[in-house]
Order: structure tokens, then C-alpha cells, then sequence
């Protein structure tokens, strides 16, 4: 067995989205290479409505998937091939958006105003970019739920884990997506392949991750006595986890638990030529898929 090192950590960043959502960005527009086969990470978690009810209208995608889940709320969601339907608390879509897609995403929050929610976005390798787009729209029942002897706790929405697999199949990057609970002052292991680029998303509680040597947390300034010092702090929420090579990552939860996406899959180890929702292999392909969006005829 062998650590994955921790080899960076982040924290977000609020930006508007949409028609004027206040979101956390995770990752996005960055070096693709950072994290390939993702893309970007959104948490769009709000408590006002005012925030996030313009939501998402219609727009395009092409080239990639994403992947929504849903916390608390609900997501209106429509699309050009006249799909339409709700995403509530727990529930998954894995879209692919595949040779283009025109759909819309209008966040409604649940009864105490809350909109807590992910949006993940996967690359498509170029033998695929132009293939047929399809849904699958995955309910908060049919997501499998492992719960360990210590009370740790995984939702497994795409890939296997602990002897269960979760329901979402056929993705090109062979990705596992799982939602992990650790109890307070628990510490787990949990395997992870070798080949597949990995990282953690912590949005409740805290904790550390070890490396192959020391524990790693959140290089912080704080002060004693009067004096500014860099300590390393736990990780805790909103904090982006990036793991290095290796089997297996280890965290420590802190007093109040920690909860976290563990998400990885395999490199597509290919060009990207990115504008917006649209990711392609190269400019041309950029350009031409523009200019279908100009004459009407991005929707085949």
C-alpha cells in the first residue's frame, strides 16, 4: 500500500454564474491538465433565494458531461430534446452533452430557502465528442449507501466501492463519484486506483489527510503571543484536496466529523480547446461549433 500525497490544497472562489447565481467555484479554466479527465467544480450552496432563482437558462454544451447532484432544493431542468424534469435533495444527473445539447437549470430551494448543490464537469476523449447525447437522471434512492462498522458512511453515485457499485455506468473516463461521512476523530483509509487522477472536495467539517510522511492541512497565519505564525490547520469546508500518485488516502476527521466528494478517473491525456461549455480538441473545432450556434444548425 502506498499514501497518496497530498499535493495541494485550495479554497474556492465566490463568482456569479448563469443569468446572476452567487456560487463557489471550485476548479475551472485552469490548466486542463490540472486535473484531467474534470474540468470545473461548482457549489452552488445558498440559503437565499435571491442568489440563485434566476438560475441557468438556456444555454449550450458540447464535448463534455456534467454531473449534478443535489443536496437540499430542487432543479428545474428542460432541454432541446424536450426532456424536462425535477432533481430533489439526493438526487444525480449525469448528462452528455455528447455533439450538443441546448438545455436550462433553474434552481427552486427547498422550503427554508436552501439550495445546496454540486455541478461537476467531465471531459469527453475526441472519439466521443460527437456522439449522441443522453441522460441519466439517477433518484436519491437508487444512489447505494455503505455505512462501516466506526459509522463511516459513502453514497456511491458512479463507480464501485466497498462491494456496491453505483448506478450511473457507461462514463468514458471510468470515473468513481462518492459522498464520504467520517465520524468525529475517526481515522480512514480508502483505496483509490493507481492510474486515476484523484481529489477530495470537503464541504462539512474538518480534517486532515496525511501524505507519505507528515499530515497535511491548510497553511494558515495565525497569531500568538502577539506574533504572526504558518501553521498547517485542519482542512475543512470548501477546501479543494489534490492527491499525488498512490493506492490509498488516509484522513483524520476533526471534532465535528468531516464530510467529503471523493471523486476520480482516468486522464484522457488529450488537446483541449475550451470556450465556456463547449471543450473540444481544437480552435476549428471551437470556431466551427460557434458558427452552428450562429446559423441554427448546432443541434443535429
Amino acid at each position: 500500500m502506498s499514501i497518496r500525497p497530498v499535493t495541494h490544497i485550495g479554497s474556492t472562489q465566490p463568482i456569479l454564474e448563469g443569468a446572476g447565481v452567487r456560487l463557489e467555484r471550485v476548479f475551472g479554466f485552469q490548466d486542463p491538465e490540472m486535473l484531467d479527465p474534470f474540468l470545473l467544480l461548482d457549489d452552488f450552496r445558498n440559503e437565499r433565494p435571491e442568489d440563485y432563482l434566476k438560475g441557468f437558462p438556456w444555454h449550450p454544451h458540447r464535448g463534455i458531461e456534467t454531473i449534478t447532484y443535489v443536496l437540499a432544493g430542487t432543479v428545474e431542468h428542460g432541454d432541446s430534446l424536450g426532456n424536462t424534469g425535477n432533481l430533489g435533495a439526493g438526487d444525480v444527473q449525469w448528462m452528455t452533452a455528447g455533439r450538443g445539447i441546448m438545455h436550462q437549470e433553474m434552481p427552486k430551494g427547498d422550503a427554508n430557502g436552501r439550495m445546496h448543490g454540486f455541478q461537476l464537469w467531465a471531459n469527453l476523449p475526441s472519439s466521443l465528442k460527437m456522439t449522441e447525447p443522453r441522460y441519466q437522471d439517477v433518484t436519491a434512492k437508487d444512489i447505494p449507501v455503505v455505512v462501516d462498522d466506526d459509522g463511516t458512511s459513502a453514497r456511491i453515485i458512479c463507480g464501485s466501492f466497498w462491494g456496491k457499485s453505483g448506478p450511473v455506468d457507461g462514463i468514458a473516463a471510468d470515473p468513481q463519484y462518492l459522498d464520504i461521512h467520517v465520524p468525529a476523530g475517526r481515522k480512514k483509509r480508502f483505496k483509490v486506483d493507481t492510474y486515476k487522477q484523484t481529489f477530495a472536495y470537503i464541504f462539512e467539517g474538518s480534517g486532515t489527510f496525511e501524505g507519505a510522511s507528515d499530515p497535511f492541512g491548510v497553511l494558515t497565519e495565525k497569531e500568538f503571543g502577539g506574533e504572526e505564525l504558518k501553521i498547517r490547520d485542519e482542512t475543512g469546508n470548501r477546501s479543494l484536496v489534490i492527491f499525488g500518485s498512490g493506492d490509498e488516502i488516509v484522513v483524520q476527521a476533526g471534532d465535528e466529523g468531516i464530510r467529503f466528494l471523493l471523486v476520480s478517473g482516468a486522464p484522457i491525456k488529450e488537446p483541449v480547446a475550451w470556450h465556456g461549455p463547449i471543450v473540444m480538441n481544437t480552435r476549428q473545432e471551437l470556431i466551427q461549433a460557434v458558427s452552428e450556434l450562429q446559423n441554427g444548425t448546432f443541434i443535429r
